[in-house]
């Protein structure tokens, strides 16, 4: 999917820049030109950052979807 219709940036492209290292917006915006036009892109663009993160994060570390279980009051 097309994030940043003004630069041409992908998804793709983001998740390659997180692969890379990068971790910011700032970091996006100077290396990619993310939101620098007409900043439409930028709130997309955040929530793929995020995603990407926490799917590296997750990856790194080996983690696993925590799942909470409610106790049964005992009767």
């Amino acid at each position: 999917m097309i994030v940043c219709v003004c630069n041409n940036i992908s998804e793709g492209k983001i998740h390659q820049a997180v692969d890379a290292g990068m971790t910011s917006m700032a970091e996006l915006r100077k290396q990619l030109g993310v939101g620098t036009c007409c900043g439409k892109c930028h709130s997309c663009a955040k929530s793929v950052l995020r995603e990407c993160l926490s799917q590296t994060r997750q990856t790194q570390q080996g983690a696993r979807p925590v799942v909470f279980h409610r106790a049964l009051a005992a009767a």
